[in-house]
């Protein structure tokens, strides 16, 4: 599959400068850290959460645990994680569990774990479970430049 058209899109939109990284099949972003070859805090993981009128993104580091408790006091919201149904439904060209990081690609309400953005390379899903996009940290940052930056999580 490779990466997204949505998000190729978007990319090429926003003249982003990038790398697809192919590696093995994986099945969390822990292993994916692993096969890949590349520092757990330098991958993001996205989260899609959700309420009963919306959905949204949290981005965090693969060796990060998500807050929800937190993240949903300060969006005055109850979000839980949502169902692969929706999942499928928010991110129609990506498989299930491969959403890149750039919910504004897909119209979705972004927030991000500010320690993300101050790697200095930054590798996200692109669409399926064996390719990564690499980015040199301003470039990630440029891009998710309007994401709502809260510490949302804790490392592990």
């Amino acid at each position: 599959m490779g990466i997204a058209i949505t998000l190729q899109e978007y990319l090429m939109e926003h003249d982003s400068k990038y790398e697809v990284i192919e590696h093995t099949r994986t099945g969390s972003a822990l292993e994916t850290s692993e096969v890949a070859h590349i520092p757990g805090d330098q991958l993001a993981k996205s989260i899609l959460l959700g309420d009963e009128d919306r959905y949204l993104l949290a981005v965090i580091p693969a060796t990060h645990r998500l807050e929800i408790g937190k993240l949903s006091d300060i969006v005055k919201h109850k979000l839980q994680l949502i169902t692969e149904s929706e999942m499928a439904g928010a991110f129609s060209d990506c498989e299930i569990g491969a959403m890149p990081p750039i919910g504004e690609a897909y119209g979705i309400d972004t927030w991000i774990d500010p320690s993300l953005l101050e790697q200095p390379e930054v590798y996200f899903e692109c669409g399926d479970h064996h390719s990564l996009i690499r980015m040199s940290g301003e470039a990630f940052r440029e891009l998710l430049k309007g994401t709502r930056q809260v510490p949302i999580s804790h490392h592990l």
